[in-house]
């Protein structure tokens, strides 16, 4: 280098000049927030430049100075040499020759208004692996803030001990040197300074305030500022967390913030599919897809199957490289794009690793069940003089499903019946009531025998009906009675009798194998350059034993598309004798050749589990650095990435039309054949038919399996592409201090295919439908500018005012399906100086639709329509009773077939008669929300450690993506003034009134409101302020989301607020408690749900639980740490509080939980 670009470099005999400019530089920088590092190239130590001097002296340029910002109040470093930045924290480290080391002791008493050094008894939580000493002193650093001066030359070759839990600085620093013969002492200014020549540890007694600024890419923004200066509220969660929960999925993690509605793959519905075990975030309840998950700041590609919302299932992110969670709650589109309406979820992972860590745990249920392994493997190293590192994470953890039979809870398996009680609307008994352990009153696997009577679907009625029951026996040879058990009406429930038992066919919880595997990287190609890559790799396997029901052919099912009761006569050669005669005595008609019908349960499916598996990766590559432009400095980074998620869902189902020949049997020469190939036409012969004995609980033949039953399923892929540019830095300095902007450009595609398997596509299924294949995509162009304006800071305050701070941002977008957006935010933030901090921040946010929402295939299928509003169960509710019933009046009677409406019952509400047609929605926008958030922070000086915050938030959504369900066409039809009206169009009635066929589509129809506050309390005592000695340290955070208003409209005439109910209670709180001591830690964690109404309209009277009760999960560990191993255990919810009666999700469905394990870390 040009000896003219080193104005430090000591000439021949100048050396008091040069020590006299020297320290009147440094003077000069400690008076400085801001300052410059020149790398000058000579004897291997860096200098440091003022800015001042930096703008005055051209030969500084292009000589690789940096910028590094410091904070305004408390301390002021004075320090000689690099600073690096690494984990986001920027910090000063020393390369000292020999002459540096000799002016550090002038250097540090120079700079006189250094503040008092922490009190020693702070302490702070550590995760240091063994490494070269050099690499944990600057991790020591960046936990710290604390300014450590230390010479290469010194620590270069020897590693550190490893470093985990809480510790005071000095202690930390004292273990991190054991065996180097290395030795710390406090110069006078509060520094630490790393010696090899003195015997002992001097220590010196001052307090240092830890107030470096995280010069950081915070969530929510990308301009890099301190992580606590933001505008809108946000919470952060860190690896510690995971650990004292016993936690080895970020999903559970997340279900304990309380703005967070939990999400666990568990069945809310008995009866019904569980799911594919998948978790997502969804803040404040407004649905997963209105909040972004981010990975390292960066979009991940969706989890979800087909076409779906674009959401990220939390399985997919290695819980073994979690750095922190960061959650900005309220918007965030501007910055981000599409999908961030409630907020942003943020995963960072460690990007600097070194060392070998292994993590095994494993947990049970205090009932011996639910067994959780849970295995990682951490490996990293640096390489090239430190300039690189590489890590890898690997991990595999998984969860065994539950059954409705092992847990007290979801064994009741409750069901609503009609209240024998109730006699009328004043008389304080509700109208239905709860049953428990309910059993199916018209089917079994037996078969129970029905009469034709009547027209369909309820075409049949009991063998017997006012006498005797009857059923085939077991083993389908003899005609036995049957007890339908003790019946109320109001649903196909009894309780006790010979019905099928609900158990039977309900999964309470999914079960989720994952292995993950992931790799982290970095290499420095200049100061001022640096390559990055990632590589994140999910495989997640759920297993939902009983999601598929088996075959029913009931009553309830459509008969004449072949899935209904099942006909016999007397003529079937799988009848005994005595099921003959049996049957001739009780029926004379069956004697004379008429038919019967069989309700029965067929648990012939090759299997009845929903399985589904899915792989997920995403591959990143790019470059980031910094640079300077006259006196400023900017930082850029551009990436690119590939992410693809592949999968399938698939179940056992019957094939109706083989199913139906296999039952149809008739004898040809003594044996038993499929009728279709022993008739006279020989079109219909089936050389595959085998037939099925339809009677008693008799297993069918493995050929026969085959034949009548098929695997059902589809195939699915995702595939983004990201394209992201940004650059930042400093704009203009003004009074209240640096303003800064930064800039992004983002290109994506988004592409998503969905396949049905051959039989789907074949209709073959249930005799159903053709499931037609898919593939679209889209492309998006957007642009972001973020602007912050220091208005008020620094050393231009005002009384009541140490600083106010604006920022803006701004996004336009440009989707090729959707159109063009724009969006905006604004915040303020205003720190009064005494412990008194005020923030707001406005907004305007959107989520574009999805390909799903756009583009799904036209289906058809049977299913149940949800409410009929001329039910004589449903007319007196909807948004207007009055117009409703006037409106159905007004069908009945000019349709008087319906018969009378005072009594009409549709029974499409809850079985699978109509036909319903679903499809996309091309025309589809944008949904649009406004989001406002204001709040205040509070750090009073008299109580240190102390921190409160309180944020009000307000989301107000129109246009809302909302699937417009048959029950939706319906309200909207019935429920206007306007009355018929287009709605009316999507549905039609047969002649009794019934509905037969509805649509189901996606319209921009929602209003979503939701008001609300979060409030937050940290505070962290060292109890030797208390007792005046080292007792350890105790640390509360109380956490806690306020509702006060959860408003949604999907049609614009049903108006419903949920605040206050089961989905959106009107508090959730959590308090976590900690005490540690060296290298123990006890936890302790609290977390509430209160009394809250069943539904928003509950009452005594529609309602036999309007309140269900509050809820409490205690969760307690413990860990101990050593130098190379970690052992934890604790116990969630040891009180073994199941849900609230009579949820599922309202409280923890697994019961207390037992945990173990061990962390062991290897050079």
């Amino acid at each position: 280098m040009d000896k003219m670009a080193n104005p430090y470099r000591r000439r021949k005999g100048q050396g008091g000049v040069w020590m006299r400019d020297m320290m009147q530089r440094w003077n000069g920088l400690c008076n400085f927030g801001l300052h410059y590092r020149l790398r000058c190239g000579v004897r291997g130590f860096d200098r440091i430049a003022t800015e001042r001097e930096y703008a005055r002296d051209r030969r500084f340029r292009g000589t690789g100075v940096k910028k590094l910002s410091f904070p305004r109040s408390g301390l002021r470093t004075c320090s000689v040499a690099p600073f690096t930045i690494q984990g986001g924290r920027a910090m000063i480290h020393h390369r000292l020759t020999r002459v540096a080391a000799f002016l550090a002791s002038g250097v540090a008493a120079s700079c006189l208004h250094v503040a008092p050094v922490q009190a020693q008894e702070s302490s702070y939580s550590f995760d240091i692996p063994s490494q070269s000493l050099g690499s944990a002193l600057r991790k020591f650093g960046q936990i710290t803030n604390q300014q450590i001066i230390f010479s290469e030359s010194v620590v270069r070759g020897k590693r550190s001990a490893a470093l985990v839990g809480a510790h005071s600085t000095d202690d930390a620093l004292r273990r991190l040197l054991a065996g180097t013969d290395l030795h710390v002492r406090r110069a006078s200014g509060g520094m630490y300074m790393i010696e090899g020549d003195r015997s002992g540890a001097a220590q010196l007694s001052g307090n240092v305030e830890a107030a470096a600024e995280d010069n950081i890419v915070v969530t929510g923004s990308r301009i890099r500022k301190a992580s606590t200066d933001t505008s809108a509220p946000s919470t952060s969660l860190g690896a510690e967390d995971l650990s004292d929960r016993g936690y080895v999925q970020v999903g559970d993690l997340l279900n304990d913030v309380t703005s967070n509605a939990p999400a666990f793959p568990i069945n809310p519905t008995k009866g019904f599919p569980a799911g594919t075990g998948q978790t997502y975030p969804n803040l404040f309840n407004l649905g997963a897809g209105r909040t972004l998950a981010l990975v390292n700041g960066r979009r991940m590609v969706s989890s979800a199957s087909g076409l779906g919302d674009r959401v990220v299932d939390t399985n997919v992110i290695p819980a073994g490289l979690i750095k922190r969670v960061e959650i900005i709650q309220g918007g965030g589109a501007a910055v981000y794009g599409s999908d961030a309406i409630a907020g942003v979820v943020n995963y960072i992972l460690k990007d600097d690793f070194e060392g070998v860590e292994i993590d095994l745990q494993n947990s049970i249920s205090s009932r011996g069940d639910d067994w959780r392994p849970y295995a990682r493997l951490t490996a990293g190293t640096n390489f090239a003089g430190d300039r690189g590192n590489i890590a890898i994470n690997l991990e595999y953890s998984k969860t065994n499903p539950l059954l409705d039979y092992d847990r007290p809870w979801t064994d009741l398996s409750p069901i609503l019946v009609t209240n024998p009680n109730d006699t009328g609307p004043d008389d304080g008994q509700p109208t239905q009531i709860y049953i428990t352990h309910p059993r199916y009153r018209f089917h079994n696997k037996n078969g129970v025998i029905f009469r034709p009577s009547g027209s369909p679907p309820f075409f049949a009625t009991f063998l017997g009906q006012g006498r005797d029951l009857f059923q085939f026996s077991a083993d389908g040879k003899q005609v036995i009675p049957y007890d339908p058990g003790e019946y109320y009406g109001g649903s196909a429930s009894s309780i006790g009798g010979d019905g099928l038992d609900w158990r039977e066919v309900s999964t309470a919880a999914t079960g989720v194998e994952r292995y993950t595997g992931t790799a982290v990287g970095h290499f420095d190609i200049s100061n001022n350059v640096r390559l990055i890559g990632e590589f994140v790799y999910g495989h997640q396997k759920g297993t939902d034993p009983y999601g598929t029901q088996a075959i029913f052919r009931t009553l309830f099912n459509d008969y004449d598309g072949g899935a209904g009761l099942i006909p016999f006569d007397r003529t079937n050669p799988y009848l005994t004798q005595d099921a003959i005669d049996g049957l001739d005595a009780i029926n004379p008609a069956f004697a004379a050749g008429d038919q019967l019908y069989l309700g029965r349960i067929m648990d012939i499916l090759p299997t009845r589990n929903r399985a589904s598996e899915r792989d997920t990766w995403r591959a990143l590559i790019g470059l980031e650095g910094d640079f300077a432009v006259g006196d400023r400095s900017f930082y850029w980074s551009l990436t690119g990435s590939r992410g693809e998620t592949s999968g399938f869902i698939e179940v056992g189902a019957g094939y109706a039309t083989h199913l139906n020949n296999a039952l149809d049997t008739t004898s040809v020469g003594g044996q038993i054949v499929c009728r279709i190939n022993a008739d006279a036409d020989p079109t219909n012969d089936d050389a595959a038919c085998v037939p099925i004995n339809p009677f008693g609980d008799v297993k069918a033949s493995p050929e026969a399996l085959a034949y009548a039953t098929v695997i059902s399923g589809a195939r699915y892929k995702n595939v983004q592409d990201d394209l992201l540019a940004t650059i930042g830095g400093g704009l203009i300095r003004l009074p209240g201090g640096l303003a800064k902007f930064s800039i992004a450009y983002e290109h994506r595609r988004e592409y998503a295919a969905l396949t049905p398997y051959e039989v789907d596509q074949l209709g073959l299924p249930d005799n159903c439908c053709e499931s037609v294949p898919s593939k679209e995509s889209y492309n998006t162009d957007e642009i972001s500018a973020e602007l912050l304006v220091p208005i008020i800071g620094e050393d231009f305050t005002l009384p009541g005012v140490r600083s106010l701070v604006a920022d803006g941002s701004f996004r336009f977008v440009d989707n090729s399906i959707a159109g063009k957006e724009n969006v905006w935010g604004a915040g303020l933030r205003w720190d009064t100086g005494f412990g008194l901090t005020f923030r707001g921040s406005r907004s305007r946010n959107f989520r574009a639709p999805s390909l799903d929402q756009l583009f799904a295939p036209i289906s058809v299928s049977n299913g149940p329509i949800g409410r009929d509003p001329c039910d004589v169960d449903s007319i007196g509710l909807g948004s207007n009773p009055a117009v409703r019933r006037q409106n159905c009046e007004a069908l009945f009677a000019a349709n008087p077939g319906f018969g009378p409406l005072g009594t009409f019952q549709d029974p499409a509400e809850n079985t699978s008669l109509a036909l319903i047609t679903t499809g996309g929605n091309p025309t589809l926008k944008n949904e649009v929300s406004d989001t406002w958030t204001y709040g205040v922070v509070v750090e009073p000086s008299f109580i240190p450690g102390l921190t409160i915050t309180a944020d009000r938030i307000e989301v107000n959504l129109r246009q809302g993506l909302t699937a417009f369900s048959p029950a939706n066409f319906l309200a909207t039809c019935f429920d206007s003034t306007d009355y018929p009206n287009d709605a009316c169009s999507n549905f039609t009635r047969n002649d009794q009134g019934y509905i037969v066929t509805a649509n189901q589509t996606t319209f921009n129809a929602a209003v979503v409101k939701y008001h609300g506050e979060v409030y937050n309390l940290n505070y962290r005592l060292p109890l030797e302020r208390v007792f005046g000695s080292d007792l350890g340290t105790l640390e509360f955070n109380v956490e806690a989301t306020h509702t006060s208003l959860a408003l949604s409209n999907a049609t614009g005439f049903s108006e419903a607020r949920t605040q206050g109910t089961v989905g959106d209670p009107d508090w959730r709180g959590r308090l976590d408690v900690r005490y540690s001591k060296g290298p123990f830690r006890l936890f302790y964690q609290l977390y509430y749900l209160p009394e809250v109404m069943n539904t928003a309209t509950s009452t005594v009277e529609n309602d036999p639980t309007p309140t269900i009760a509050a809820n409490y999960r205690h969760t307690i560990s413990v860990q101990y740490e050593m130098s190379n191993l970690t052992l934890r255990a604790g116990v969630n919810n040891f009180t073994d509080e199941g849900p609230s009666f009579p949820t599922r999700a309202y409280g923890d469905l697994y019961g207390r939980q037992f945990f173990i394990g061990a962390k062991m870390r290897f050079q």
